[in-house]
């Protein structure tokens, strides 16, 4: 039902994610941080959105200008490709407040080698939602994200940054 919702049904797909996200805390019993959920929305919203986007690439390119059974038309591709990078660039910008915090602070001994992970999420949302304007990302995008070569070296150097920063 949702699904036929344009806008609604990505906001929902985001809050179910960031549910998972909550339900992992609770099972490890660690403490919910706000900039993790806050950073999971955004990045889940970008990625749900990008998913649509993709599907519009291939009904336009199918020559169709809808996708049955949801509210987006063809013509809405743009501003969707819009509002999938300002949801990814919030989760940035989110990550970025998050490394200012006090909190952030006592958990890392460098923590200056975090702002490295910036431009690497940057660059890596950007290229997804460039490859989905290709119709190049047939995958979903986590699915895209576990698989491709580049989002791997990307998480790996994400990690290693991490690991600097401990």
């Amino acid at each position: 039902m949702l699904k036929r919702e344009m806008v609604v049904d990505v906001i929902a797909l985001s809050g179910l994610y960031t549910v998972r996200v909550v339900a992992g805390t609770v099972a490890a019993h660690t403490e919910r941080s706000p900039w993790l959920l806050l950073f999971c929305i955004f990045i889940f919203l970008s990625l749900a959105i990008v998913k649509r986007c993709s599907e519009l690439v291939m009904t336009r390119d199918e020559g169709r200008l809808d996708i049955a059974g949801r509210g987006y038309r063809t013509i809405d591709l743009p501003t969707m490709t819009a509002l999938a990078a300002a949801a990814g660039y919030a989760a940035v910008l989110v990550f970025a407040f998050y490394l200012s915090s006090p909190e952030m602070a006592r958990l890392y001994g460098r923590p200056d080698w975090l702002w490295g992970a910036c431009p690497l999420l940057l660059a890596w949302i950007s290229r997804v939602i460039l490859l989905s304007a290709r119709g190049e990302l047939h995958d979903d995008p986590v699915v895209f994200a576990l698989t491709d070569r580049t989002s791997l070296m990307t998480g790996l150097l994400f990690a290693g940054i991490i690991l600097l920063a401990i």
